[in-house]
């Protein structure tokens, strides 16, 4: 058991029947009435955001789990593939699981969350962002040099993202995980 003075970022919680992860919270001790703290949690199964408020010193349920590296292996009809890096021991995951899946490509490292009691993975997370290489896009015009202007891009992994015009074929680019959108061009 864990009270409200115990919350920390990253801290997980059984809440309402689910498995949430504190994402932000604060400590409010209004000038009147009680304090209470106020928080946003994270669905591990659904990846559902919510506010919520708790009265200061409740008393909530915490999970133990641990973030596991692991390698990306291949993806075939039962799902993606991974194998641990201290172990060598092989899981495969669904890709709801899977926080950016069309971005993954062979030999990627990843972290994997597991419940610590259950043994089940909850999560698999990528790094915040990836270098890949374009496979195909429209060739840039010499002197077009619109800002804000974007294009079409495949990458390696068969993923298609938005990139400025000056962008070519054969190009590697960094691309954000968690929004999906072009970072910068990397020099190889």
């Amino acid at each position: 058991m864990a009270s409200t003075s115990d919350f920390k970022n990253g801290l997980c919680i059984k809440y309402n029947g689910g498995l949430w992860t504190i994402v932000e919270f604060l400590h409010v001790k209004p000038g009147k009435g009680p304090a209470f703290v106020r928080t946003k949690l994270k669905n591990l199964e659904t990846g559902k955001v919510v506010d919520n408020t708790f009265p200061s010193g409740v008393k909530v349920d915490a999970v133990r789990i641990e973030r596991r590296k692991y390698q990306f292996l291949y993806k075939d009809d039962s799902g993606y593939h991974f194998m641990n890096t201290d172990t060598y021991e092989q899981t495969f995951l669904q890709e709801a699981l899977i926080n950016a899946p069309q971005f993954l490509k062979d030999g990627d490292e990843v972290d994997i969350v597991f419940h610590a009691e259950e043994e089940k993975p909850l999560t698999c997370e990528l790094k915040p962002s990836v270098v890949l290489e374009i496979t195909y896009t429209e060739p840039g015009i010499k002197g077009d040099t619109a800002t804000n202007t974007l294009k079409p891009a495949t990458v390696e992994t068969g993923a298609t993202v938005k990139v400025p015009l000056f962008i070519n074929t054969g190009d590697k680019i960094k691309i954000n995980t968690v929004s999906g959108d072009y970072s910068e061009r990397v020099n190889s």
